[in-house]
């Protein structure tokens, strides 16, 4: 026992002494991460506070810029800010901006290396950004730099910290080091070192001699091998999620598509194409549908030189194609392919009109619309589904592609491919709701719509009510093995992950949706419509879709001014409604509906002021209904039952003023993701009165409040991510998959 702790009091001043040693190397590597982060944050906040201060300097206001910086520098960490316009002018500055930072000296601190300045108040860092105006009137008129400089006293104290752990550490090192000695010691008295010995050298248990190597050890050197890559593969997949967390957008994720899918053969099938070329007379013309399903999945096929495969619906879309129905698009910079699929009158009444938007739709909403289920709907929607899935077998390059298959439109689809091609990784999505089994179990061809989805490698949702829905129904209807934990269906000897992948709209928006200032929204749209300048609007954008609850939402201004008679005359609501399958009898009736209970309630209210309801039936580009977005002083959003609804994360996306309320029906997915909304049901007329009348009477600081929550979480989880999750979960998938399949691997 003498023996070991004359070992152990060594080994523990070494260790101290060894930690003191490391400490200065400690400081100088954490200095440098500091003010790497450092040049990062103050090229952020110039970002940020460049165009207020443009448009300060530009106004003249000059004398006002020094209460900015003031309020700007009372960032715990940002110390001062100044602004030299040129080397010759003095200084416009916070107060505390050291005195040693000049105009004239300004060119010491910029150009490479650690922008370091000693004061009382401790180290600062120095940064210097030069200033620039997207105006080119302004360019000759404001040019100059802005300089920040942060208080790094926080790294001294953090450097202490560091060294104190840093001592701890060591210490605790040196225990277990002293413990373990101790214990070796005492086997070793009671004369087991030598079993210990020997197993060290490689002998017994770890390894026999080598004149008599076992033969099975070399097999499992392949299979070491593949472990190690898979963990390499999975190391390096974690690192793109988590770099690209916060900044999910077009160009993050072509940059995370080229890492992670490289070379991989992706083929994107939807009824809905992307472009549609239409004739207009001697001309054709090209047209890009407002589609969030368009949005999201642009970006992919243009990362991945993938094919789209669509229904040919355009006036001029046969005249643009190649002898194999492709064409390359976007048009002015050819990045993929759009393969055309064409349908004749009677497949496209029976499979989109018939099964898919009589039957499917409405029993998917559960909108008390029955549906409709016919047998030659039926042929015609599996005809349908079978010329698709031929030109995905067609189309791919590889025995093994990516296939994104969208929407209620194919369900037979991905059984089919996986048929076809079974090696192929099917990801479908279901942008609509998917029923409880009670209610979809009245579908007569409920097994093998089951069936067709489970082909299937990922089967997407909008929420985690319709993914219980959709395992529920299976477990109800197939012999298949669900796996409630991982949310994983067995069927047919192959297995399908349901998943949840909640789809939103791109962002930021694009400028020219926003190019019109709000004053400027509010003006245009209130002349537009024969409104006082101060008049309260609101705003309704939708399908003119018995879904929408558009009946529900008239009811309820209705009795808003029954209830609140003040409102009468002084609030208007505009509902936009485009037409959409007119030529189903239950839309044409729905139309009826909406148009004779606007006219009534007009005839019963405005004579006392404008009309409260103005109905617009009909197409309205994107650049007006962001207009009117930013015109309204609130959004009225009351679906009978939507698997998302984009259009309140539009109206969200739209107010960069930060104003506006917006009111959403608890039966869109929408609702579970902005809890800040005045979330109502849109069957009870009472309650969206209430709901009305207290956006409308909402202060100002509640509206910033509200909208600022709503917009971070829209800006976080844009459609960026919903399409690169399901990419990345593709491919860890096939990685998975490529390691499983692997000769041998059954033996661990």
């Amino acid at each position: 026992m003498r023996l070991s702790l004359r070992f152990v009091l060594p080994l523990l001043l070494v260790l101290a002494a060894i930690a003191y040693a490391v400490s200065p190397m400690v400081d100088q590597l954490t200095l440098r991460w500091f003010v790497r982060d450092l040049d990062s944050r103050s090229a952020l906040i110039a970002n940020a506070i460049q165009e207020p201060l443009l448009e300060q300097l530009a106004a003249g206001r000059k004398a006002k810029t020094g209460d900015f910086f003031n309020r700007i520098s009372q960032d715990e960490r940002l110390f001062a800010v100044g602004y030299c316009a040129t080397p010759d002018t003095p200084m416009l500055a916070s107060r505390s901006l050291p005195k040693q930072i000049t105009c004239a000296e300004l060119a010491r601190w910029t150009g490479p290396g650690e922008h370091l300045l000693a004061s009382e108040q401790g180290p600062l860092h120095v940064a210097v950004h030069p200033m620039t105006s997207a105006a080119p009137a302004d360019a000759a008129a404001v040019p100059g730099q802005l300089v920040l400089v942060h208080d790094m006293s926080f790294i001294t104290r953090r450097s202490e910290e560091t060294k104190r752990y840093l001592v701890y550490v060591f210490m605790a090192l040196g225990a277990a080091v002293s413990l373990i000695t101790v214990i070796v010691a005492q086997l070793s008295w009671r004369g087991w070192m030598a079993g210990v010995r020997a197993l060290l050298r490689g002998e017994g248990l770890l390894r026999q001699p080598e004149i008599n190597p076992p033969p099975s050890l070399p097999g499992f050197k392949p299979i070491a091998r593949d472990l190690q890559r898979l963990i390499s593969e999975l190391e390096s997949e974690n690192r793109a999620r988590d770099e690209s967390q916060l900044t999910w957008s077009a160009e993050t994720l072509r940059t995370i598509l080229h890492g992670e899918l490289r070379g991989e053969d992706v083929i994107v099938v939807s009824n809905r194409e992307p472009y549609i070329h239409q004739r207009r007379g001697e001309r054709i013309e090209v047209q890009r549908p407002a589609s969030g399903l368009v949005t999201a999945l642009e970006p992919i096929m243009r990362a991945c030189s993938g094919t789209w495969i669509a229904h040919g619906s355009g006036s001029a879309d046969h005249e643009v194609v190649d002898k194999n129905d492709r064409v390359a698009v976007p048009p002015e910079n050819p990045a993929y392919h759009i393969r055309r699929v064409w349908l004749t009158p009677e497949e496209e009444a029976g499979y989109y009109y018939g099964f898919a938007n009589e039957g499917l739709w409405p029993l998917c909403h559960i909108a008390h619309v029955r549906p409709i289920f016919r047998s030659g709907d039926w042929a015609q929607y599996i005809a349908v589904n079978r010329k698709f899935a031929q030109a995905v077998v067609s189309e791919a390059k590889t025995k093994n592609p990516i296939v994104l298959v969208q929407d209620y439109h194919f369900a037979l689809l991905p059984k089919m491919i996986h048929e076809e091609l079974p090696e192929a990784t099917i990801i479908s999505f279901w942008h609509i709701p998917w029923p409880n089994p009670e209610s979809f179990a009245i579908c007569p061809w409920r097994e093998e719509i089951l069936a067709g989805m489970l082909g299937s490698s990922i089967m997407g949702f909008h929420t985690q009510s319709h993914c219980n829905n959709f395992v529920d129904t299976v477990d109800r209807f197939l012999e298949a093995r669900v796996d409630r934990e991982s949310f994983n269906v067995s069927f047919g000897g192959k297995r399908t992950s349901v998943r949840r992948y909640p789809i939103s709209i791109a962002w930021p928006p694009d400028p020219e949706l926003l190019q019109k200032c709000v004053p400027e929204c509010r003006r245009h749209i209130r002349e537009l419509n024969d409104l006082p300048p101060e008049h309260k609007l609101g705003i309704g954008v939708d399908r003119l879709d018995y879904t929408k609850g558009i009946l529900e939402r008239f009811r309820a201004i209705e009795r808003l001014l029954e209830l609140k008679p003040d409102w009468i005359g002084h609030f208007t609501f505009v509902q936009i409604a485009a037409p959409t399958r007119s030529g189903i009898d239950e839309y044409q009736h729905h139309e009826a509906q909406v148009r004779t209970l606007a006219t009534r309630i007009n005839a019963r209210f405005e004579r006392r002021g404008p009309a409260p309801i103005i109905l617009k039936i009909e197409q309205h580009a994107p650049p007006l209904v962001y207009e009117h977005f930013r015109a309204a002083d609130l959004c009225f959003v009351s679906s009978l039952h939507d698997g998302m609804n984009l259009v309140a994360k539009e109206f969200v996306a739209a107010r960069d003023d930060e104003r506006g309320v917006l009111i959403l029906s608890e039966f869109t997915g929408a609702a579970r993701e902005l809890p800040e909304a005045l979330i109502v049901n849109p069957y009870d007329a009472d309650q969206c009165a209430a709901a009305l009348h207290l956006a409308l009477s909402m202060p100002d600081m509640e509206q910033r409040d509200r909208m600022l929550l709503m917009r971070g979480l829209v800006a976080e989880f844009n459609v960026f991510r919903w399409a690169g999750r399901m990419l990345l979960d593709a491919a860890t998938q096939r990685r998975h998959s490529r390691l499983t399949d692997m000769p041998g691997t059954s033996t661990l």
